[in-house]
């Protein structure tokens, strides 16, 4: 798999991702049905049309999920064992169909795990930028991340 292992990161480390995502109405929309967000923000045009923005914002828990999944080819894949948290979430300009979005990850803590030997918990701070290099998004994400298995 392409993701890193526990012994991988240091504190520091930066990554650029390479994906980038355009968002679209259609992915607004289903999104926040199939969550059973019936906020008219997202899914009323002419309400939205009432509103500071002018037009429908993106939801933001989907900004959320595409920027922490931007990360994960160049991080965890195959090598999480599990997503222990998330805090520090923030998103402080709106997000708007048709915008593109690009992510980017710091290293900002690693320890090893006191109850799990074979694994080490890794503290990612990630940011999501539109396409004029604007951050919509960022959070801090504690990972549980296998080590490497040493062979014999």
């Amino acid at each position: 798999m392409a993701g890193l292992h526990f012994e991988d990161f240091s504190v520091g480390q930066r990554f650029q991702h390479g994906l980038s995502r355009t968002v679209t109405e259609m992915d607004n929309t289903l999104f926040s049905l199939l969550t059973m967000n019936p906020q008219p923000l997202h899914i009323d045009a002419h309400f939205a049309e009432g509103t500071e923005w002018g037009q429908r914002l993106f939801n933001s828990i989907y900004t959320l999920g595409i920027m922490i999944g931007m990360t994960v080819y160049d991080t965890t894949l195959g090598t999480t064992v599990a997503n222990l948290g998330m805090t520090d979430v923030t998103f402080p300009k709106p997000v708007f169909h048709g915008d593109t979005l690009r992510a980017e990850t710091r290293v900002i803590a690693i320890r090893g795990s006191k109850s799990r030997p074979e694994a080490g918990i890794v503290e990612f701070e990630h940011v999501a930028l539109n396409q004029e290099g604007e951050i919509v998004a960022s959070c801090r994400r504690s990972a549980l991340m296998h080590r490497r298995v040493e062979v014999a």
